[in-house]
């Protein structure tokens, strides 16, 4: 769990500071995502990256803490990062991404590999196209065909558009 520590407390930090603004908030909810991740570790499955784990443990804690304190709409509240927080930006990348995984699989098969290759593996365009055997342009296009066809079946769920992909 140390080690565990060591390599993952800054994201959680920077994560948590990202979304709350408040340095001492962040310090103390790190401390309770760790606290909470040991108590639970067993129940971490591998499926994802431990820091994608600790921070949607993070994010349950600092949206119960806001809830404590009666903040209203703190789903709305803006997610802006640090500029120098690249490594961050990626966690809350991935974490977000876990809410779409189901619709993800909805997707065609060349799209979904696409999606995976460019968010997950946080590979380029062109390297996409050199382990599909395509073009550097047709990975980018599948990529926003497969945003798209996400943001699409999205606003068909919520009533705003059409349900099909």
């Amino acid at each position: 769990m140390e080690e565990i520590y060591r390599q993952n407390a800054k994201i959680v930090y920077r994560f948590l500071y990202s979304r709350c603004r408040e340095e001492q908030l962040a310090e103390d909810l790190t401390q309770e995502t760790f606290l909470k991740a040991y108590r639970s570790l067993e129940r971490f499955d591998g499926s994802c990256k431990i820091s994608t784990w600790l921070c949607q443990i993070a994010k349950h804690l600092l949206y119960q803490y806001w809830e404590k304190q009666g903040k209203q709409d703190f789903e709305e509240l803006p997610e802006t990062l640090p500029a120098d927080a690249d490594t961050e930006r990626q966690v809350l990348k991935r974490v977000e991404l876990l809410e779409v995984l189901k619709e993800l699989q909805e997707l065609s098969g060349e799209m979904r590999e696409v999606v995976y290759l460019r968010v997950l593996s946080d590979l380029s365009y062109k390297e996409i196209g050199e382990i599909m055997g395509k073009s550097e342009n047709w990975a980018r296009v599948t990529f926003y065909r497969a945003k798209e066809a996400l943001l699409k079946k999205r606003e068909g769920r919520d009533g705003h558009g059409s349900d099909e992909l």
